[in-house]
């Protein structure tokens, strides 16, 4: 139900919640004022604050809560880190300083990482694809971003969408053929380099496994 905190599914004290945990922990290390997680008072602010809470089944607060129970899993589980507006406006109103927002933002990488999605909620595919995308060419390309994102959900609506294509076509509103920014090879070997960062972070004391 609504409000309520789920039961942890694999255990606080199992292998993969052991290590999902300890990358949790790394990546909020990289994260300005990231400590501050443990300050949270379960106030519900920032759930209250949240103009699509309503369409979350995990709520914010109730992502630190799952934290806290050491259930990660279920967290990246959820449609909630892939729902966030990313308005800010939990992280603006909590009264303990947490940046609720870019912990979600970890959440999705950290979920991308891990392979770990909610059932039939293809949000994550999206945001995959226009990671390839970005990667590839420096920039977005709209009918590249929609062809992966369909092949990797439900090739039949990618027909489907084959008129609507032709019809900007025609009108000059897209391109047949991506365009790249200069340096494309430096870009990646950047990206490539602050991935690598985030894995030598050591976990601060502080957190409790």
């Amino acid at each position: 139900m609504k409000g309520e905190t789920r039961r942890p599914t694999s255990g606080k004290g199992s292998n993969k919640e052991r290590e999902l945990r300890v990358r949790f922990l790394q990546q909020v290390s990289n994260i300005p004022n990231g400590k501050s997680l443990n300050k949270c008072i379960q106030c519900g602010t920032c759930t209250g604050s949240c103009p699509v809470s309503y369409t979350m089944d995990i709520t914010p607060r109730e992502v630190i809560a799952l934290y806290r129970a050491g259930d990660i899993e279920s967290i990246l589980s959820s449609r909630t880190i892939w729902i966030c507006a990313s308005c800010y406006a939990c992280t603006v109103r909590c009264p303990q300083n947490i940046p609720v927002t870019d912990i979600i933002y970890m959440l999705k990488r950290m979920a991308l990482e891990q392979e770990i999605f909610p059932k039939k909620f293809p949000v994550y595919a999206l945001s995959r694809s226009f990671v390839s995308i970005a990667n590839r060419y420096g920039r977005s390309y709209e009918p590249g971003l929609l062809i992966l994102y369909y092949l990797r959900t439900n090739p039949i609506n990618l027909i489907k969408m084959i008129p609507l294509f032709l019809k900007l076509v025609s009108r000059g509103r897209i391109t047949l053929l991506p365009k790249k920014v200069r340096a494309t090879k430096a870009l990646s070997e950047i990206l490539s380099e602050a991935q690598i960062m985030e894995m030598i972070v050591p976990v601060s004391d502080e957190y409790p496994y």
